[in-house]
């Protein structure tokens, strides 16, 4: 029996992230927040923010009163901050199990399609809740991937029936 092995996904390349996975996060992230339906003018956290891609689409559709965006890769963040989002939006290094802000900072805590790396999933849910005021809301969101909604299925049953391996999927940890 050949052991499984897992294989450590880095996200260190904001340009190369964007050119693959940008504009299908952007479409996961519009119907996230069409079915979210948040008010106006909230205090934000988008945990994981990578790119910065939701985080752009919460300034676009919200109006936040303010939002801050941890991740723990630094290359990504410097894509995020060139963004024109960056101008809005402050952006730091941080770990989704100890978030660098007070308790009950935000109204609203949001991890787009990240809770599958996170190394203790329901920590951070925890983490996100204590940095989040009363009655507000912490959601997370993430690709179907055991139900084939992941945006690359097509290529990868297209790979393996031609003989070829297909990269897998993340996994949660």
């Amino acid at each position: 029996m050949v052991p499984m092995v897992k294989t450590q996904i880095h996200y260190d390349d904001g340009v190369a992230y964007e050119r693959m996975m940008g504009t299908w996060s952007r479409a996961a992230g519009e119907l996230f927040l069409d079915w979210l339906a948040p008010a106006r003018g909230l205090r934000w956290i988008d945990v994981g923010c990578g790119t910065g891609a939701f985080t752009e689409l919460l300034v676009e559709r919200c109006a936040p009163a303010v939002v801050e965006g941890v991740d723990p890769s630094e290359a990504q963040l410097s894509f995020a901050r060139a963004r024109s989002v960056g101008q809005i939006a402050r952006f730091q290094q941080g770990d989704a199990l100890a978030l660098p802000f007070s308790d009950v900072r935000f109204d609203a805590a949001v991890m787009a399609l990240v809770i599958f790396f996170v190394p203790d999933p329901a920590k951070g849910v925890a983490e996100m809740g204590r940095v989040v005021c009363p009655g507000g809301t912490v959601a997370t969101y993430v690709w179907d991937m055991m139900g084939g909604g992941h945006p690359l299925e097509l290529m990868h049953t297209k790979m393996n029936a031609m003989g070829f391996t297909a990269p897998n999927h993340p996994v949660p940890t």
